[in-house]
């Protein structure tokens, strides 16, 4: 594991209205690691995840990105700082190939008076696509049929994939493996771990116990709008994660 952090997440308040969704909630991911943020329904983790990805803005409170104080008013400004987002609906367009979902909203344009006119360098696309795919060891049944004719789990990768590719710093994944099989569940789990190994941060959001220690590096625990736990995830219990979640444990300078 690395000291560097990457991302820094301090004391962030949210109101909507009279409901206090985060409470001073701080938040901290390192390049090259796998950090889950778990909690229970409610613990703000779907609130925080949104502040972090400029779908929202905090009331106050900082985020740094390398050390430097940043404002990500929008998820475009988020991107263009090297922050995706893989959410739990995939936003997949299940009518197109592999390679037009990767890239969905950056496509490659055809040379000279045809990109001019709109026409999309296809070929080129692909060619970058199954360059993408075999370096983060994603296996397609083909790449020529449209994503909704894929498995669940190639759906998933596929989703994963688009935003690794074009992530810097950090990745989001909100319940990247909710629905799929034990087989899928792994390839998804292996594609994770190839990205914490390009030095990525990656953010896990997770409801499954298991999975958690089992990918992660570290482990950060919100209740009721703010952290109350840190763990390193070697060597920690389930037990010591369901008694944070709970609150039978709540010194976050316990971890």
């Amino acid at each position: 594991m690395t000291d560097e952090i990457l991302l820094d997440a301090q004391n962030l308040v949210k109101h909507y209205g009279s409901v206090e969704a985060l409470r001073g909630a701080s938040f901290t991911a390192r390049a090259g690691e796998v950090t889950a943020l778990i909690g229970d329904n409610g613990a703000g983790k779907s609130t925080l995840i949104k502040c972090l990805s400029g779908a929202e803005q905090p009331d106050s409170g900082r985020i740094l990105l390398d050390g430097k104080e940043i404002t990500l008013d929008s998820p475009t400004t988020a991107r263009r700082l090297g922050i995706e987002t893989v959410y739990q609906d995939l936003a997949v367009a299940p009518e197109l190939d592999p390679a037009a979902n990767l890239f969905l909203g950056r496509e490659i344009h055809r040379k000279g008076i045809l990109g001019k006119l709109g026409m999309l360098d296809k070929a080129e696309m692909r060619r970058q696509a199954v360059r993408e795919f075999q370096r983060l060891g994603v296996t397609l049944q083909s790449t020529d049929v449209p994503i909704g004719s894929l498995s669940g789990g190639q759906r998933q990768s596929v989703a994963v994939a688009r935003s690794v590719v074009w992530a810097s710093k950090v990745v989001f994944m909100d319940e990247p493996t909710a629905a799929l099989g034990v087989v899928q569940r792994e390839r998804v789990l292996d594609v994770i771990k190839k990205v914490r190994d390009q030095g990525i941060a990656v953010v896990l959001i997770s409801h499954n116990m298991p999975e958690v220690l089992s990918v992660s590096d570290r482990v950060e625990v919100l209740r009721l709008g703010k952290r109350v736990a840190r763990f390193d995830a070697e060597g920690t219990q389930l037990e010591d994660l369901v008694a944070a979640m709970t609150g039978a444990l709540t010194q976050e300078e316990a971890a």
